[in-house]
């Protein structure tokens, strides 16, 4: 059979076959798509073609069969790494690469072991196409070009018209079943699901070329309606917590990936966060059962932006590589400017998250990395520093700093993959099918002890009493890859109404002395930090650009917005497109959702054009005003 002359463009024919099925198994095979509707299956199955045509396409302009067998490998070896590095990068994040990630590569180096854990020797299979593409060029023989040049550019130009009308027709089918996909989506799996992995990535270049312009362009003038919008929604303090802490100083400590199941809880038998659990009930802690993270791809750096501007993350990339020049009215330069020493301690290489830029902007006076600290022997973890010497010489750095200080303190230990060394495990792991939740409860009962360490040294060293101490986690630590072993431990099925219940992060604020310390069952995110912060301190906030409003405050809106469009309200949870009861978790009438829906788009797209166009340059908080083009208007 190899020994017949084949069609003229057999060689072309199968290197999209073969990229087309392999990227419609990659689908189905590594990402957790949901699918709800036959049309939204035949959408997946068709998505990648339209690309691949065009791509794939192009080689028919070359002239000899080698130039354009060399096109289709090196087109064909491009798009297998693209979608292989979607691959590994979902396996940690649960998310699609965008392009601001691509750029991060300073973090590279740091990413070394919850990298290597995503990546297996049975991969090669996403290179299949390669490989049969190499064997077609090899033992296949194909006709000799006999067709005149007219008839060639005759066939190019309706290959072409193939390629553009299939593209037209996946958009129509997808507009159908996701009406205003490209202009209200911040769903990246939405966007695979319906346009394509490849269109996808074409689609984020565009929309990442779009906010620079943004900058380019703007003139502050957006703002009048942002600032409406944001006093419209404005809370006022409470009074019985307004600068309940004002003068003292301020102790913010990030848990690395703690979310809010593990508290009170137990796994075989054993107690996970005993310190923790006590905080809970403890006469001067307000603990929040109901908080939320609302990071997005900068994970870490994402909460840090949340707690210092009270304006969400952008729906792809980081900030803090993104739009690290930008001017920020951030919860350290309000200290700083009522006298506060602001610092940032965390025992990482101060370029990782591209922080030691990025703290510049924030006006953060001292920022203490990993060269601040003595890592002795037995104390490095995969990522820096263990938590308990971490905390033990924070302390001690603190004791050094004039007061009142600002410090801000990011702990380490419990990160992907959540590996321990021996000495430090101090429960047995679970025994699920996933050593990453297996491992993670040892983690979090490390991170356990630290913080009482951390309080214990705080007391000895005399900072305790005049000091107020808050502790949120940061982001999720399990993913939804893993929810067949969080079903185990939890005993009931993973829905997203449970993803999204799953996104909580504990919340303390711990007064030394407040005597009326309770469980706060309000609902609440990490954009509501910077002004239950400031209000604690006794810091106005009624001119600030923020989203959030205090949680302790009689009229905050009890509405947490998630980067990806899901929402939490007091009476609901918005997810996978669905309206549950939040209290029972049964499916609710959307109508009871839909009210908001527009709300939390409106409220996202205010945000990122802040970011993108860097529109509080023009801005002054303390006046109250906008200076746009250099000429100061009052914002009413």
């Amino acid at each position: 059979m190899l020994k017949k002359e084949w069609p003229k463009h057999s060689i072309l024919a199968i290197a999209i076959i073969a990229t087309w099925l392999k990227t419609y198994f990659v689908y189905k095979t590594s990402f957790s798509i949901t699918i709800d509707n036959a049309l939204q299956e035949f959408i997946l199955f068709i998505n990648p073609l339209s690309l691949v045509l065009f791509v794939y396409g192009l080689s028919l302009f070359f002239k000899s069969e080698k130039g354009k067998n060399r096109y289709l490998v090196t087109v064909m070896m491009i798009s297998s790494i693209i979608l292989y590095a979607n691959v590994a990068f979902y396996r940690f994040f649960s998310d699609f690469i965008t392009l601001p990630v691509l750029f991060q590569t300073e973090n590279f180096g740091d990413l070394g072991s919850s990298a290597s854990e995503s990546v297996y020797l049975s991969d090669v299979v996403y290179f299949a196409d390669i490989i049969i593409l190499l064997l077609a060029i090899k033992f296949i023989r194909v006709k000799a070009n006999t067709v005149k040049a007219i008839s060639v550019s005759a066939q190019r130009k309706a290959y072409f018209i193939l390629s553009a009308a299939i593209l037209f027709f996946n958009l129509g089918l997808s507009e159908a079943e996701r009406p205003q996909l490209l202009t209200r989506s911040f769903d990246r799996e939405m966007l695979v699901k319906n346009i394509g992995m490849y269109n996808y990535h074409l689609y984020d270049i565009y929309i990442q070329s779009k906010s620079q312009a943004q900058r380019a362009l703007a003139d502050g003038s957006e703002l009048v309606e942002v600032n409406n919008y944001i006093r419209a929604n404005q809370a006022d303090p409470s009074k019985e917590t307004f600068g309940a802490a004002e003068g003292r100083n301020l102790i913010v400590v990030s848990l690395e990936s703690m979310q809010t199941f593990p508290i009170n809880n137990k796994v075989n038998g054993q107690t996970i966060t005993p310190f923790m659990n006590e905080l809970t009930k403890d006469k001067d802690t307000i603990y929040f059962p109901n908080f939320y993270h609302q990071t997005g791809l900068g994970k870490t750096s994402d909460s840090e932006f949340l707690f210092e501007n009270s304006l969400y993350p952008l729906s792809g990339g980081a900030v803090f590589f993104t739009h690290s020049g930008n001017t920020f009215n951030s919860l350290s330069e309000r200290l700083g400017d009522k006298g506060y020493h602001t610092t940032v301690q965390h025992p990482n290489a101060k370029s990782f998250w591209n922080r030691d830029m990025m703290y510049e902007s924030l006006k953060v006076d001292e920022f203490l990395d990993v060269d601040s600290f003595e890592i002795g022997e037995g104390d490095a973890v995969n990522w820096g520093m263990k938590d308990i010497p971490f905390m033990e010489q924070s302390v001690e750095h603190m004791a050094e700093m004039p007061q009142p200080f600002y410090s801000r303190l990011i702990t380490l230990t419990n990160h992907h993959p959540f590996f321990l060394d021996e000495e430090d495990q101090f429960i047995e792991e679970y025994d699920s099918v996933s050593g990453t939740v297996n491992r993670y409860f040892q983690t979090v009962r490390y991170m356990d002890e630290s913080i009482e360490t951390l309080f214990d040294e705080l007391k000895a060293k005399g900072l305790y009493e005049n000091s107020v101490i808050v502790m949120y986690g940061d982001h999720y630590g399990i993913s939804e890859n893993h929810n067949e072993a969080m079903q185990q431990f939890l005993g009931k099925e993973i829905t997203p109404y449970e993803t999204a219940q799953l996104q909580r992060v504990p919340l303390f604020v711990h007064i030394p002395g407040y005597g009326e310390g309770h469980v706060n069952e309000e609902v609440g995110g990490q954009i509501d930090l910077r002004p239950t912060v400031l209000h604690l301190l006794g810091i106005k906030t009624t001119k600030d650009m923020q989203f959030g409003g205090d949680l302790f405050s009689e009229e905050h809106e009890e509405f947490v917005i998630f980067r990806d469009g899901r929402f939490i309200t007091d009476n609901n949870v918005y997810a996978g497109n669905v309206c549950y009861d939040r209290a029972t978790g049964e499916e609710s009438d959307l109508a009871e959702c839909e009210p908001y829906i527009d709300q939390a788009m409106t409220e996202l797209d205010y945000s990122e054009s802040i970011i993108n166009g860097d529109l509080l340059r023009f801005y002054s908080e303390e006046e109250g005003q906008l200076q746009p083009n250099n000429q100061m208007l009052e914002i009413e």
